[in-house]
């Protein structure tokens, strides 16, 4: 399993939302969630990269339909 940090989500993913984005949507439940590598609030998050894949596969298909 690969964990994306959020400036590998830019980099590498082309996903170009703020922090404050990223939240929002997560909260929507229009993203994947993070998951926290250290305890506390101000904790290092990370994305799975294969689940931020198929959230791109899926807004690429909704978009052919």
């Amino acid at each position: 399993m690969k964990l994306l940090s959020f400036n590998e989500l830019k980099t590498e993913k082309g996903v170009r939302y703020s922090r404050r984005r990223l939240n929002q949507l997560t909260a929507l439940g229009t993203f994947p969630k993070p998951i926290k590598l250290n305890p506390g609030p101000q904790g290092h998050i990370a994305w799975i990269e294969s689940e931020v894949d198929a959230h791109l596969e899926r807004l690429a298909a909704a978009r052919s339909e």
